[in-house]
């Protein structure tokens, strides 16, 4: 049976993470709630004194990535698992806020509602903060920087709008959706950016590649769109090909990759507050093992 309270709430880490700021860019995967990976990590990091000076994040990982860069540790898991069956979050209020069963504005817009946001921290211009979201018109990957843009929660929302089951969300009069329809994993931005430490964090194992197939009720759903289509048709075997890349940077050493140390078997929206709880905490595992490897690379 799906556990719906989680009981181990109270034992997830929080605090503020040091004002030390080190040079390199992390790159967050989205994944929905694959995203407690994520958010176990970056906690992980942040008590051990690891926040980089730029965070780049697509869908749920430009949600988990505001909070690093506001340096609260715990937040995004505990608002996560502990607000899971929250129906102004998911469920029927939800759809009558948003129009989508999940408002993702629970966690941006609204984001201080339930544990407060440090926006004065998040704003440091010391820190770069990126959310990659998807323009409908073009296809094409856009990403909206902290400081840069006209309202950086409504981009992060657009990052993380997942299509088919929300409506799109329009920034300055253009239409947008999640991140990961044509982009997934965003480490060749931070390449391009010409940062010489980069930190990958996956949210799948190393061995997990998509299979590729054609979509109909995309198509049909989106039909005035034909870019989105396009990139949607192609962000799987981009994703692939993402995959492969990465592998084979990390093993030159020109990144550092985290990912799940063994294969991430939850839903998208999944409803068992348990297994989220296990995945947040095997994030922290995995981050705590390689922590040493890690700081030898950042340094």
């Amino acid at each position: 049976m799906k556990q719906s309270i989680y009981s181990h709430l109270d034992e997830i880490p929080s605090g503020r993470a040091s004002d030390e700021i080190s040079e390199g860019c992390i790159a967050l995967e989205g994944g929905a709630f694959r995203g407690l990976y994520t958010q176990g990590i970056l906690d992980t990091l942040m008590l051990h004194g690891i926040n980089l000076s730029c965070t780049i994040g697509v869908s749920a990982g430009a949600l988990g990535g505001m909070d690093y860069v506001s340096g609260q540790i715990g937040r995004s898991a505990r608002i996560n698992i502990g607000r899971r069956h929250d129906d102004n979050y998911i469920g029927m209020r939800a759809f009558l806020h948003s129009r989508s069963i999940l408002d993702v504005g629970f966690l941006t817009e609204k984001r201080g509602l339930y544990e407060p946001f440090d926006l004065e921290r998040f704003e440091d211009p010391r820190r770069r903060f990126v959310a990659v979201a998807t323009n409908c018109l073009t296809g094409q990957p856009t990403y909206f920087e902290k400081g840069s843009c006209s309202d950086i929660a409504l981009c992060v929302r657009a990052s993380a709008t997942m299509p088919l089951i929300a409506p799109m969300v329009m920034i300055d009069g253009v239409p947008y959706l999640d991140g990961a329809c044509s982009c997934k994993i965003p480490h060749a931005w931070a390449l391009e950016q010409g940062f010489e430490k980069v930190v990958v964090i996956r949210t799948r194992d190393i061995t997990f590649r998509k299979e590729v197939k054609e979509s109909p009720l995309v198509a049909r759903v989106y039909h005035k769109y034909p870019e989105l289509v396009r990139s949607i048709s192609e962000v799987d075997a981009l994703y692939n090909r993402q995959c492969d890349e990465i592998e084979e940077l990390h093993a030159e050493g020109r990144i550092y990759r985290l990912a799940p140390s063994e294969p991430v078997t939850i839903g998208k929206l999944e409803g068992d507050v348990d297994k989220l709880g296990d995945l947040y905490w095997l994030g922290v595992y995995d981050c705590t093992e390689h922590l040493d490897e890690l700081r030898a690379y950042l340094a």
